[in-house]
């Protein structure tokens, strides 16, 4: 895949962080109008479809007949298991401490990156990825309350596990399939077996297509499943994807200011510190990869 530049990695990296960041709380904000797997699914066919719209110009790259299982393999992990069990782990566990457990993601994905992908994995980085997940384990520690569930926990860690292993996977193969129609055709097929199973388990009638939900969901399926899966992909098929992992700690912290503008909750000192933690991780994971861009120009 076409090296991105600097200027290009900051645009894409923001983006998606803050993209990414306040889908939480406009998913919980568009819970109130639609059942969870009915939603999920809806979003993500929509958003496969508006890919479908920049992917179909380049019809010759798809070559479906061999590289389905490509496609097939990485909706299962990035679609099926991530949006799929985080929807349904949501109603098992307190939010704050699903999402903890969620964003473990950067450290299993350098964990992963390091054993099938032969990325480095040395001091910093190792302490940088801990220290990220202990910042956002820190800034979600208020939502530790409630009963805690082990299918929660379960679920939310399949959640982590199967987004780790997809981003992995999508890496791995990224020079054998056309990057667009990856991400379009894993949201079709993804969307498609979220939205069965939505309707074999849940009723239609309950979606309340009102303007706000309407909105919200045109929203979401543009700009944080279509554009924002279509951003990642293009992040971890050009450089290490541990160290574009690292930057999505940031995520829940953006969600966190979302949700206290959006839904009137509080600030704590639990997300200053945490901040700090995440600012510290994220200079610990890419210390080594600026130095070598320091050395390369001199």
């Amino acid at each position: 895949m076409k090296q991105l530049s600097r200027a290009q990695t900051a645009f894409l990296l923001m983006f998606l962080v803050i993209l990414w960041g306040i889908n939480w709380p406009l998913s919980k904000m568009a819970l109130n109008y639609t059942p969870p797997l009915l939603f999920a699914g809806i979003r993500t066919i929509l958003g496969g479809l508006i890919l479908l719209i920049f992917a179909l110009p380049r019809l010759k790259k798809l070559r479906f007949k061999e590289t389905w299982h490509f496609y097939s393999i990485s909706a299962f992990f990035n679609i099926i298991l991530f949006y799929g069990l985080q929807t349904l782990g949501l109603g098992y566990a307190p939010a704050g401490l699903f999402s903890a457990i969620v964003f473990i993601e950067p450290v299993l994905l350098g964990i992963f990156c390091w054993l099938w992908l032969g990325e480095s994995m040395y001091g910093l980085k190792i302490i940088g990825l801990f220290l990220g997940f202990a910042g956002v384990a820190i800034i979600s520690a208020s939502g530790f309350t409630g009963d805690i569930s082990a299918i929660g926990i379960l679920l939310a860690l399949g959640s982590a596990i199967g987004w780790g292993l997809g981003t992995v996977y999508v890496k791995k193969t990224g020079d054998r399939v056309d990057a667009i129609w990856m991400v379009t055709i894993q949201l079709l097929i993804g969307g498609i077996f979220l939205l069965a199973a939505g309707t074999e388990f849940e009723s239609w009638s309950m979606i309340k297509w009102e303007t706000p939900f309407i909105i919200n969901l045109v929203f979401i399926s543009t700009f944080v499943i279509a554009f924002g899966w279509l951003a990642f992909f293009t992040l971890v098929g050009s450089g290490e994807a541990s160290k574009v992992g690292s930057f999505t700690f940031l995520i829940p912290l953006i969600a966190i200011l979302c949700s206290s503008f959006l839904l009137h909750e509080s600030i704590t000192l639990n997300l200053v510190v945490g901040l700090l933690f995440i600012v510290v991780s994220i200079m610990f994971v890419n210390m080594k990869l600026k130095s070598k861009t320091l050395d390369s120009s001199v």
